[in-house]
């Protein structure tokens, strides 16, 4: 039995998609698809977050390497880790991206790094999975990471009837039919600016362009 529920989650999700797809279908699908378009969209949030030439980057949830593809392309000399729960994931993810970006299996509530030794750490399509308490826990963590200033960018499900209210109706119709995979997650903005006010960071900023909607925060 997994020690939190994301870890057999995912493994077991994981592993029904590599039975049922090839490889690199099946690796797309198991970040959401549009693996590529979603990476360069990615790219583009952690640049409006500053990310620049010479940055320690750190991907929480890094899964297939969907982010790390896109910013291998960029050219950008970065130090990039990568973490995630599902071993497969972190293999695929190495095999598309340069040897010294560093990946590592760390299925717990928490970073594998020093304090202040990153410039930016992200976690998209993470928080969607994981409980309010979970999640809390890892920005916490993440902000012990963060160097001053640094910037913590994350995606989120919110209430929206235009954009995720189909993810919520989504879920809602698996559930009925006990085909739920994992579990999905939604949360409001307001939520969101309490826990960075509590954990140090300064007020988030919201962006529109994923999809999911993204929270900006700086470590303050």
């Amino acid at each position: 039995m997994a020690q939190f529920h994301f870890v057999e989650d995912y493994e077991r999700h994981v592993a029904a998609l590599k039975a049922a797809h090839p490889i690199d279908e099946a690796m797309s699908l198991a970040v959401g698809g549009n693996y590529h378009l979603a990476g360069e969209i990615e790219v583009d949030l952690l640049k409006k977050a500053g990310l620049r030439d010479g940055m320690a980057i750190f991907d929480l949830g890094c899964g297939s390497g969907r982010l790390a593809t896109a910013l291998a392309k960029t050219g950008l000399k970065i130090d990039y880790l990568g973490t995630d729960v599902v071993q497969d994931l972190l293999d695929y993810a190495a095999s598309k991206t340069p040897p010294h970006f560093r990946y590592l299996r760390h299925p717990e509530l928490s970073v594998p790094a020093a304090d202040a030794s990153f410039d930016i750490a992200c976690a998209f399509s993470v928080f969607t999975h994981l409980l309010h308490h979970e999640s809390y826990l890892y920005i916490e963590e993440i902000r012990r990471v963060l160097k001053p200033g640094g910037k913590l960018v994350f995606s989120f499900l919110e209430f929206d009837v235009d954009q995720h209210w189909p993810a919520f109706e989504h879920t809602i119709e698996q559930q009925r039919n006990s085909t739920t995979p994992h579990l999905n997650t939604f949360i409001e903005r307001a939520p969101i600016a309490a826990w960075a006010q509590r954990l140090g960071f300064s007020a988030p900023s919201f962006h529109g362009d994923l999809g999911q909607t993204t929270a900006i925060l700086t470590a303050v």
